[in-house]
């Protein structure tokens, strides 16, 4: 059985504080979902396309079933509908 983790946050922008959380985080689950949302109580610096793009080109070095999705519901929904039994937080 695949362990599928989450990592949410608006990642506005991403940082050396998430890549290492992300990094962490991938150890511990065969796949990993990072999902990128936005947060209406911020106004962000960059779009959620521009955070999406940032996020996979920082990703991509790392290896393993690391997967960066936008998401605009609940987290637990968000959960649920990747599968994931983890909830990764910083």
């Amino acid at each position: 059985m695949t362990r599928i983790g989450v990592y949410p946050g608006t990642f506005d922008p991403v940082t050396l504080g998430h890549m290492d959380i992300i990094r962490r985080g991938a150890k511990l689950v065969d796949k990993l979902v990072v999902g990128v949302t936005t947060n209406a109580s911020k106004s962000p610096m960059f779009t959620l396309d521009e955070r999406l793009a940032m996020v996979r080109r920082e990703v991509a070095p790392i290896g393993g079933e690391i997967h960066v999705v936008a998401f605009d519901s609940l987290l637990m929904d968000f959960a649920e509908r990747e599968g994931a039994k983890v909830i990764v937080r910083g």
